[in-house]
């Protein structure tokens, strides 16, 4: 869902099963686990440069890597009958796959290192009892601005609507993206992000089109990550990760979460029912929560792990993100939502998208 593009280093290696190389002291994976092959289907450049070599090495086994590049792409690719053994989707479309029955229960006694996640990721609102899913990298929204341009004081009193700050005009990355931008909108108007109220989303619609024809804002996606980087305009709306590698290439730049709150966002790991190799698949995500495999996830990758100990050493002094506001995400605050399945209301709000950057 969310990609440090310029951080990750070498991601078609991830490609196919670079070989297992089972040694002696392993363990036969098929009497183990049924198979000594795993489908695993994720985000493109999501994953630390070690993580399947190493799982392989230590597990004697081969792990086939697909990739997508929208929730929908993968849930369409499910709904057809596709077979995988992990996938990594978004909150959202969990919550989808959960209602249209297609993932499996977890054994949490075959993965132990659910111990290690932090608290902040437990029981997020789209599997509550955490019955389905693991969660993988999270992450929230927010405002990376310039520190010699933009007064933390301005931020502090306008929050969202600092970027109608006339006095900013031609000097904002908007975020293209109508779940992202409708949220900055309702948010600054006060009003949940996942509202269906036809009055709250009319506003949110009018706030957009108004911000579109007075601040000349520039539309981008992952290229607002070197654009910010290198100083290019005053604020950007960015996801927290994107923004912690801003941070760490450019000291002038600063994030802000505003009071109104924002989207927490969690992509999180989760075995289809249609799995060929449930067993297997449960090593994986065991796996993926272990201390140096969260490292290498993290350290390539850029956004905050759920794996309690990484995410302290990541933030302490020496640390890769030491003194860096943007790695670690908010939690406790109450204006914060996770983005809730809802098809109709997603359409709608990309029509009204559409119709907005049209506007001027």
């Amino acid at each position: 869902m969310k990609k440090l593009l310029a951080l990750v280093l070498g991601a078609t290696m991830l490609l196919g099963g670079c070989g297992g190389g089972t040694s002696s002291d392993v363990p036969d994976p098929v009497e183990k686990y049924g198979s000594d092959t795993l489908k695993l289907y994720n985000w493109g450049e999501y994953m630390g440069e070690d993580l399947i070599n190493n799982f392989q090495k230590e597990f004697g086994v081969k792990v086939i890597t697909e990739y997508f590049d929208s929730n929908e792409m993968m849930y369409t690719k499910i709904q057809a009958g596709d077979s995988y053994d992990v996938l990594v989707p978004s909150d959202y479309m969990i919550e989808r796959l959960i209602a249209n029955d297609s993932l499996m229960e977890l054994d949490k006694s075959l993965i132990p290192n659910e111990a290690n996640l932090y608290d902040g990721v437990k029981n997020l609102a789209f599997d509550p009892e955490g019955k389905y899913s693991v969660p993988y990298f999270w992450g929230s929204v927010g405002i990376v601005y310039n520190k010699n341009n933009v007064s933390i004081e301005d931020l502090e009193k306008e929050g969202y609507n600092i970027l109608k700050d006339e006095k900013y005009k031609g000097k904002i990355y908007m975020y293209d993206s109508e779940r992202d931008s409708f949220m900055v909108a309702l948010k600054a108007l006060g009003y949940s992000m996942n509202t269906d109220n036809e009055k709250e989303i009319e506003e949110a619609y009018n706030w957009l089109i108004e911000l579109n024809n007075t601040m000349e804002p520039s539309y981008v996606t992952d290229e607002v990550i070197d654009n910010m980087a290198n100083g290019m305009k005053d604020m950007a709306v960015v996801y927290s990760g994107d923004a912690a590698y801003i941070l760490s290439q450019n000291e002038d730049m600063g994030f802000f979460l505003p009071n109104e709150g924002t989207n927490m966002w969690c992509d999180a790991m989760v075995i289809p029912k249609n799995a060929e190799n449930p067993k297997l698949a449960h090593e994986f995500i065991n796996y993926v929560l272990t201390y140096d495999a969260s490292y290498d996830n993290s350290y390539t990758v850029g956004y905050a792990s759920t794996n309690k100990d990484v995410l302290k050493d990541m933030s302490s002094e020496g640390g890769e993100y030491f003194g860096n506001e943007a790695y670690i995400p908010r939690t406790g605050y109450e204006k914060d939502e996770v983005f809730r399945d809802n098809q109709v209301l997603k359409e709608k709000l990309a029509n009204l998208w559409i119709k907005v950057k049209a506007s001027n």
